[in-house]
């Protein structure tokens, strides 16, 4: 984050998703990527990744829930404040959104996350159900993506929808 905001030199937000997330809110103590989407998307911070990265021995990937679901059209006001650092604030992508493009992909470590969410209650069965009930009539935007799938997933880990 500091390395990033030293590159700033225009006002944007940095929303971080995944493994920076699981890391800053403490259930995980490393991941292997971090996972960023920037608004606007400042050329100058796109040309700095690459020379971050290697200087950081770290991997950072363009990617947010928003490459796997749909997500709520105010997922930028549902996002979590970390901070603000020079011209850049920084934030946890939706965490709901998280939540769910987690179950969707289903990988051991995703569920794993949920489940960490669920129990830190930084997200509630309850309101998942709602976010999802938000965006399912937009699931047809993802062709790779089966709802009746993405739903039994759902239920699978959060619990039948109330």
């Amino acid at each position: 984050m500091r390395a990033l905001a030293a590159e700033a030199d225009t006002v944007a937000r940095v929303y971080l998703t995944g493994g920076a997330t699981a890391v800053l809110f403490g259930w995980r103590d490393s991941t292997i990527d971090v996972d960023i989407k920037l608004v606007p998307e400042p050329d100058r911070l796109f040309r700095a990744l690459p020379s971050i990265k290697e200087r950081l021995q770290i991997n950072v990937e363009l990617a947010s829930p928003a490459d796997f679901i749909p997500v709520h059209p105010a997922w930028a006001d549902r996002s979590t404040f970390i901070e603000q650092d020079g011209p850049l604030g920084f934030y946890h992508f939706d965490l709901y959104a998280q939540a769910l493009a987690k179950i969707e992909r289903s990988h051991q470590q995703d569920l794993e996350d949920v489940r960490a969410m669920v129990t830190r209650g930084l997200v509630e069965p309850r309101r998942a159900w709602e976010y999802f009930a938000a965006i399912e009539a937009n699931l047809y935007r993802y062709p790779a993506l089966d709802p009746r799938s993405f739903r039994e997933a759902i239920e699978a880990v959060l619990g039948p929808e109330s």
